[in-house]
Parts: C-alpha cells; structure tokens; sequence
C-alpha cells in the first residue's frame, strides 16, 4: 500500500499499522505525532516530515527513512535493525538504546544525535554529519570511514581500531579511553587535539602534516 501528501495523526497510522503489511508513505506529513510502541517494520517514509515524531520502542525492523526530515524525532528503545536512513535530517534527535544492529546511515545529518547506550554492532555511517553527536562506546573497527563529520563529537570509548579514515573530521572530538591501534588517520582532520592527549593515537598512522600539527603545541616545527 502506497499513501502520497497526506497528513496523518496517530489514528490515521495506527489503522495502516493494525493491517500487519508494510506501507509506503510518500510526502506525508507525521510531524509531533506519537507512534510508541507501533509495530512498522518494513515501512517506507519517503519525503515525509517527521519533526519531533515519537518512535519510542517502536518495531521498525528494515524500515527505510528516505529524504525525511526528522529533527527532534524520537527513536528511544526502538528496533531498527538493519533499518536505513538516506539522505534524511534527523538533527538532535534521540537514538538512545535503540537497537541498530546493520542500521545503514547515508547522507544524512545527524548532528547533535544521541546514539547513547544503543545496541551498535555492524551500523555503518557514509557521507554523514555527526558533529555534536554522542557516540559514545560505539564500534568502528575495521570499518573504512567515508566523509564523516564528527567534530565535536563525544567519541568516549570508541573503538577505531584498524578503521581506515577518508575526508573525516575528529577536530575538538572527546576521545577519552578511545582506541585507535592500527587505524589510519592521514585522511581525516585532527585539529584541535593537543600533544599531550595525542597518546590516544598510539599504533595509528598519520601524515607528517598531522604530527607537525600535533608538534606545533610545542611551539616546535616541523621541517
């Protein structure tokens, strides 16, 4: 079933939901709309607005979010196992013990997001901004990172081993007990750390311009 530019509330949604079959909706409009506990899985929202929209542990299970915008959305507790997310704004919106085992990010911005205590294994991220997001104890090893923003972001825990960084930003990142061994940073931007936590980079490699960036803390130069 396919549903186009209609404004839907909560009773609208839930008898499409109490169907049992998946459903396409495209430029409609959920915003603030409360879908707690709704069983959606496979849904597709195309183009639709979804601002401060309540997906609290709601089962979402290999839903696609494509061209949403989602601000100040709502996905705490909510299984989105092996979901996708394609060129959406889900700024500041909260992710909070989801689950997101092979959740796929791409193009999206998810700055100020809060992936805190979510259930994170195999979730990949390309083309994303994650500046202000909270990724705390999030795994990336292995990964090939591609044009992620993290600037600022609290990277608490993560662990970046053997990951490969391409056209990233760590600038003013919080790395606390971060582990970087055998990853590959000479393509991301590590501005804003200073010498002294540049130990978190141990067994990491970087450019000869990144360590004279690092150096120049020192008031030292790198010829």
């Amino acid at each position: 079933m396919t549903i186009k530019d209609q404004i839907l509330d909560r009773g609208a949604i839930l008898l499409l939901a109490n169907k049992g079959e998946p459903v396409k909706l495209i430029g409609c409009e959920i915003e603030e709309a409360d879908l707690s506990d709704f069983i959606l899985n496979g849904w597709v929202f195309e183009d639709c607005i979804l601002r401060k929209t309540k997906f609290k542990s709601a089962k979402l299970e290999h839903a696609q979010f494509i061209g949403c915008k989602g601000g100040q959305a709502d996905f705490t507790s909510a299984d989105l196992t092996e979901a996708q997310f394609t060129a959406c704004d889900f700024n500041n919106t909260s992710f909070k013990g989801a689950i997101l085992p092979q959740a796929v990010f791409k193009r999206c911005k998810l700055t100020g997001a809060n992936f805190s205590d979510s259930r994170n294994i195999d979730v990949t991220f390309e083309e994303c901004r994650l500046n202000d997001a909270h990724l705390r104890g999030f795994s990336f090893s292995k990964q090939t990172l591609k044009s992620l923003d993290m600037h600022n972001a609290d990277l608490q825990r993560c662990d970046f081993r053997k990951a490969v960084f391409e056209d990233c930003s760590l600038r003013d990142a919080i790395l606390d007990n971060a582990r970087f061994e055998g990853a590959d940073l000479r393509g991301t931007d590590i501005g804003g750390v200073r010498l002294e936590d540049a130990r978190r980079f141990k067994g990491a490699t970087i450019s000869r311009a990144q360590a004279a960036e690092l150096l120049s803390e020192l008031g030292l130069k790198v010829l």
